[in-house]
């Protein structure tokens, strides 16, 4: 078990407080600070100290895979299959959806064919995985995440009261299904400058006007979000896009699952977030990066799902589990008391575990390990027996391992 430093990213939508306070640095940041990457990824691996020095988490893995990664090495070969992360968001991230294994493959292979840089900002497939994702609020979270039942999108669409909606409320309610959601969403994100400047400031005033009524209003946080996201990307037809979509809101503890094709964009909060080794996503809208529309609607589903919210179950050893059918990661989230005992954490490595309260110290056959709030610690196959105990205090630890697909 090794101390683990995390890559710092900054985009815009990030925290100027959240990453800093959570990792004891003076508040506010200078640049907005988006997300923590604790992993393995070539684009910015972690870091590992030791007494000989401080090296990347890949190179670690790639100089002895056998001794770091152990038997997962069988099935994914010598890198590590997940990336855990720490997410600060202040501001909506892109309507975005991520690849099947297959299309990844066949989407990376195209691009180096045609000879587009790595490092591209027009790059769409920077490796050739898909990204299954969980992600646990330790704020209040909000996210929109997967197409709405039709139905109810029909009485949203209808309750704007917006004359130039009624076409496509019909259109939707006269095919109520995973092909009519195809076909309005392409419609609206594909509408020419001239029709969207016209039907979407239309909707905005609908929103407001719908908001200002009187009585129990059932749709006031897609509304209220169809008008954040204007005010946030003016102009932009991933807002209308965002009243097909599901919003959910999840309270400390609770998490979301998205595989592949899903539709979403985070709105804002802080979470771990736990993924397959991958940085490929698929824009369409709602950001200054680069959007490929047509490359989107060819990995997205769009079949209506529930609200595809995880509850964490309790596991044998006390620890809360966000079990996925994901076999690259696991996740499980020790509470720890400091007049408890030691607990074990027997599924840890190859893992990483990422301390987002108080202080916990590691121990393992009389080697000790303190890692502090907003810390994590890098833990090999061949670290075995290592218990985990709070110090000084409630402490709240994440440990994310290779999965089970369960």
């Amino acid at each position: 078990m090794q101390e683990l430093v995390g890559a710092l990213r900054s985009y815009a939508w990030g925290s100027r407080t959240a990453l800093a306070r959570l990792c004891g640095r003076p508040v506010p940041s200078a640049h907005p600070e988006a997300e923590l990457w604790f992993g393995a990824h070539p684009a910015d691996p972690a870091h590992v100290k030791a007494a000989e020095g401080t090296r990347s988490l890949l190179e670690v893995v790639a100089a002895d895979p056998a001794r770091e990664l152990g038997a997962v090495a069988d099935t994914f070969g010598t890198r590590l299959p997940f990336l855990l992360k720490i997410l600060a968001a202040e501001e909506p991230l892109s309507l975005q959806a991520h690849p099947s294994s297959a299309q990844a493959r066949a989407g990376f292979e195209r691009e180096n064919r045609t000879g587009v840089p790595l490092d591209s900002p027009m790059r769409n497939y920077r490796d050739d995985s898909h990204k299954p994702e969980l992600v646990v609020a330790l704020d209040r979270f909000e996210a929109l995440a997967g197409f709405r039942d039709p139905h109810r999108t029909v009485d949203l669409l209808r309750a704007l009261d917006v004359p130039g909606l009624n076409i496509y409320a019909e259109l939707l309610a006269a095919q109520p299904d995973s092909a009519g959601l195809r076909t309005l969403f392409t419609t609206w994100i594909t509408l020419p400058p001239a029709a969207l400047s016209t039907l979407l400031p239309a909707v905005l005033e609908g929103c407001v006007r719908y908001l200002s009524g009187k009585g129990t209003r059932e749709f006031t946080p897609e509304v209220r979000t169809a008008l954040e996201l204007a005010e946030a990307y003016p102009g932009d037809a991933g807002v209308l896009a965002a009243l097909l979509l599901n919003r959910l809101t999840l309270e400390p503890g609770q998490a979301l699952y998205l595989d592949a094709g899903n539709l979403h964009a985070y709105l804002r909060g802080v979470g771990v977030e736990i993924m397959a080794n991958s940085d490929n996503v698929l824009r369409g809208g709602l950001t200054p990066k680069h959007v490929d529309v047509p490359e989107l609607l060819r990995v997205l589903d769009f079949e209506p799902i529930e609200l595809p919210v995880i509850e964490p179950a309790l596991g044998e050893d006390g620890s809360v589990r966000y079990r996925t059918p994901a076999p690259e990661f696991a996740l499980c989230r020790f509470d720890l008391s400091a007049e408890a005992e030691p607990v074990a954490l027997a599924d840890a490595g190859p893992g990483i575990v990422l301390c987002t309260e108080g202080t916990v110290e590691l121990s393992q056959n009389g080697r000790v390990l303190t890692v502090a709030r907003g810390g994590a610690a890098w833990i090999s196959a061949a670290d075995t027996d290592i218990k985990a105990r709070a110090i000084g205090g409630p402490a709240q630890l994440f440990s994310a391992c290779v999965g089970t697909g369960n």
